[in-house]
């Protein structure tokens, strides 16, 4: 397209033909989500969104995680049209296809997992709710309880919902839920919820209160199945863990077998710069659920796990689109891409390149109060007073509606962080349009609630 790398606002949104289309939407969706603002999308590509008025916008959101590789990575566009040419369907879970064999065998080789096997999903909680059936089935329901994380959010289906808790309104109302869920702290490091000075503290705090309340007063760890958690929160906020809690989680929990079940739904696929987000501390799950970047938009989620316990009986689990020929041709396509372009490193190096402009920004800029994450998974939460913490909830809507308006599509993360997940392949002049329009608009939020 022309002139396809330089952003602009031509009309200010919504423009006529958005509020037409939002219009029509309203009318006849059920308005059971949250959209963030009036972006009315006609076409994406690589790291450009453009409405239907024309506005061109910096995709910081990646279509809400999704879209790692780019819009319409032209890898990914030719291996569909191939595919659909030759296969489009036939249920995986009643028949064999080669499709899905071979991108099994591909996708254990990059999971964090030694000796294991795939099950195919079609998203996010479809992969939770089968790694929760796994993890129970697996102990013949003899260990019929699951801890999870506050903060944690793992989709809206029920079970996925049931071990989520990253605010109310996602489970207000649909009681009761999944039995059997117990809810733990989170050790985030910037709002640690036990006394600690530094974040090792915070994991100590976190893992003493499982031994000596949960394990000892709530329920006795060997009727647990598994601990599920996310390596970045990404809902709750773009949390990122102290640097020592996943080994101090693992040694805790393994001698009494509780499964580890690793939700890599938002953080995995190079998002933080390694394949898998756990990569980065070490640790072996027993259970990954993934989805989002796995596909690059088409609906695609798998669970890998060991070996010996995806071991469900027949008949007991399936789906009838899971492992779709097509959206496996998109997913060989991603994993082709990211290998042949380095993606891996580059999320590295943008992450800390953008890590460091930021750092910089919060030295001007008071409404900053955390900068954290890994790779191209980056949160910046916003305080309304850097002594007291308070969550700066008003001016992160503001901040993200003054950047809409400017040409930087980004969103929320938990109640006042900002999260920056571009694509993978985003150009650096791009990042640095991005974070300029970001600056303009933190600046003038902040003059606003200063005066």
């Amino acid at each position: 397209m022309d002139d396809a790398s330089a952003p602009y606002i031509r009309i200010e949104p919504p423009g006529p033909k958005a509020r037409e289309l939002i219009k029509l939407d309203e009318e006849n969706i059920m308005q059971s989500f949250t959209r963030w603002y009036p972006l009315v999308v006609k076409t994406a590509y690589g790291s450009i969104v453009e409405d239907v008025d024309g506005n061109r916008y910096i995709d910081f959101n990646s279509g809400l995680v999704v879209v790692n590789v780019g819009h319409r990575h032209p890898k990914v566009v030719e291996a569909i049209k191939k595919q659909v040419d030759k296969l489009i369907h036939y249920s995986l879970t009643d028949f064999y296809y080669e499709e899905a064999a071979r991108a099994a065998l591909r996708l254990k080789k990059i999971a964090p997992i030694g000796d294991g096997k795939v099950f195919f999903t079609n998203s996010g909680a479809e992969s939770i709710e089968a790694a929760i059936k796994i993890s129970r089935g697996y102990y013949k329901s003899s260990r019929p309880y699951i801890l999870s994380f506050i903060g944690g959010f793992h989709g809206r289906t029920y079970g996925a919902m049931s071990v989520s808790a990253s605010k109310p309104v996602h489970r207000r109302g649909f009681s009761p839920l999944l039995p059997g869920i117990i809810h733990i702290p989170y050790p985030n490091p910037y709002r640690c919820p036990f006394a600690a000075e530094t974040p090792s503290e915070c994991s100590d705090g976190v893992i003493g209160f499982m031994e000596e309340y949960i394990f000892k007063h709530v329920v006795d760890p060997v009727e647990v199945s598994a601990i599920i958690f996310e390596p970045i929160q990404g809902e709750g906020g773009y949390v990122v863990p102290p640097d020592d809690f996943f080994w101090k989680l693992e040694k805790l929990v393994k001698p009494h077998g509780i499964l580890m079940v690793d939700d890599e739904i938002q953080a995995g696929f190079g998002r933080t710069g390694k394949w898998f987000a756990i990569e980065h501390w070490g640790v072996e799950p027993d259970l990954v659920a993934m989805a989002k970047g796995i596909a690059s938009g088409l609906p695609l989620g798998a669970v890998v796990g060991k070996r010996h316990l995806m071991t469900l009986p027949r008949g007991s689990h399936a789906n009838t689109f899971g492992g779709n020929p097509v959206a496996l041709a998109a997913f060989n396509a991603v994993v082709d891409i990211i290998i042949s372009e380095n993606l891996l490193e580059k999320a590295l190096r943008d992450g800390e390149y953008i890590m460091r402009r930021l750092n910089e920004l919060a030295e001007e800029v008071e409404l900053i109060g955390d900068i954290r994450g890994k790779g191209l998974m980056i949160g910046v939460e916003l305080v309304k007073d850097r002594d007291t913490k308070e969550p700066a909830v008003n001016e992160t809507s503001a901040v993200i509606q003054e950047s809409f308006k400017k040409g930087l599509l980004v969103v929320a993360a938990g109640y006042s962080t900002i999260r920056i997940a571009p694509p993978l392949t985003i150009e650096r002049d791009l990042i640095d349009k991005g974070l300029e329009i970001l600056e303009e608009s933190l600046k003038a939020v902040g003059r606003v609630n200063n005066r």
